[in-house]
């Protein structure tokens, strides 16, 4: 006989979420505060919006005005590196023949998430926002999450 594992959480309505949000105030990349919508950064009154980390999910998952903010962002810091056909689910992808690679990664700019204040942030190393899908291409490790999701960013286990 096989016991079955159950592994979606369980809770009651009105019960503290079991997820674990963290308070992201801006986005930078290589040290550029990436213009977008800080109101969607928060939770609303609704539950919508914030800063989850999920296990579950392999890539970061944007709302989809982050995501353009932030693509568009990266896009421009890495100019000179010349991008290729995307590859599903990612909308940015490059030749990684024209991407070095550094003690933390491939290189390409760095990804901040600021906190509660300018000082205290959670830096994405390169490792951690890239994604190789082949041995020529490498792609920016965020997905669109489409319009008003319920998490407005979900940073997933890459």
């Amino acid at each position: 006989m096989i016991k079955p594992i159950i592994t979606a959480p369980s809770y009651f309505v009105g019960e503290p979420s079991v997820k674990y949000f963290i308070n992201v105030k801006s986005i930078k990349i290589n040290q550029k505060v990436v213009a977008l919508n800080t109101s969607m950064l928060a939770i609303d009154n609704e539950g919508y919006g914030g800063t989850k980390i999920s296990m579950v999910n392999p890539y970061k998952v944007l709302e989809t005005s982050i995501y353009n903010a932030v693509v568009n962002t990266f896009v421009k810091e890495v100019a000179n590196i010349p991008r290729v056909k995307p590859v599903t689910p990612f909308g940015a992808c490059f030749s990684s023949k024209n991407i070095g690679v550094t003690r933390v990664g491939p290189a390409v700019p760095q990804i901040d998430l600021v906190l509660q204040s300018e000082c205290v942030y959670w830096t994405m190393f390169r490792a951690n926002s890239m994604v190789y899908v082949s041995n020529d291409v490498l792609c920016l490790g965020f997905v669109d999450g489409g319009e008003r999701p319920m998490t407005s960013i979900v940073i997933g286990g890459n």
